[in-house]
């Protein structure tokens, strides 16, 4: 595959107060076997040296700035400005290697109808290598139902063609985490989710100012499935898996937050518990 063969990738990488890890992540880019059209940097409010660290990039780069608003935002600011046919989303702490463009590009030429694909990862944890367990090896294709027990997709990973976000809509603003999840699980209700079963994305994790530690998922994964369960646009099978699933997440979850002494919280989601047990949620 030659470089005017490639189709045009806009590459996104959302950043806040990353400046000791963002430069690992955009020389990844750089050191792709077959470059992007343009590389799109979202500094989301950063008030560390980012400034400077993308200043050494000269116009190699795309730099967008917003006052600190979350990954989602910085994420949706920079695919809405993106001119490329597909997008390749990768956080600021996480790493590509060089053949990871390259292998997605191929794919999509070779699966024209295919709307979005992921890699393997690499899993990284305090510099030390560490293997997934046995849940999160990632299926392929239609992984609506396996999708729902936890999040299957990682955004460094993905390639998307632009037109799917015209179809799905962008990552929530209003979810500090498991955006991605949310978006994953409107994505697989209806479209394939197709696995390259290469380890080309390298996922760094352990340090502290991951969004995950600061938050509880689990609330989140319950307003993304309780959202689908009440649009209506699930099929049958779907809806009873979302609800199996949900039910359950509402049961952990709330007796979660009577054993924190978060009464009132625990009281909103056992009962929502209780109203799934009845068949009362429709």
């Amino acid at each position: 595959m030659t470089q005017t063969d490639t189709p045009q990738i806009s590459v996104i990488i959302p950043s806040f107060n990353r400046a000791w890890t963002l430069a690992h992540a955009i020389d990844s880019v750089l050191a792709q076997t077959v470059a992007p059209k343009e590389i799109i940097v979202v500094d989301d409010g950063s008030t560390d040296h980012t400034p400077e660290v993308l200043a050494a990039y000269g116009n190699r780069l795309w730099i967008l700035n917003q006052p600190n608003q979350g990954v989602s935002s910085a994420r949706n600011l920079g695919i809405g400005h993106s001119t490329g046919e597909f997008v390749a989303l990768l956080d600021s702490d996480d790493q590509w290697k060089p053949e990871k463009l390259a292998c997605q590009a191929a794919f999509f030429q070779a699966h024209p109808e295919a709307m979005i694909c992921q890699t393997e990862e690499l899993w990284v944890r305090n510099g030390v290598r560490v293997n997934p367990r046995k849940k999160h090896k990632k299926p392929s294709g239609l992984i609506f139902e396996p999708s729902l027990h936890l999040c299957l997709v990682s955004p460094s990973a993905v390639m998307i063609r632009k037109t799917l976000f015209e179809r799905k809509g962008m990552f929530r603003q209003d979810f500090p985490v498991c955006e991605d999840y949310d978006f994953w699980l409107r994505v697989s209700m209806d479209t394939p989710i197709h696995l390259i079963d290469a380890a080309l994305t390298v996922k760094f994790g352990g340090h502290a100012d991951q969004l995950s530690r600061r938050h509880s998922q689990d609330r989140f994964r319950i307003e993304a499935i309780l959202c689908l369960v009440r649009s209506g646009s699930l099929s049958h099978d779907q809806q009873k898996a979302a609800k199996s699933v949900l039910k359950e997440k509402c049961r952990i979850y709330g007796n979660g937050c009577a054993r924190r002494g978060k009464q009132e919280e625990a009281q909103t989601y056992l009962a929502l518990y209780h109203e799934l047990e009845k068949g009362d949620v429709k």
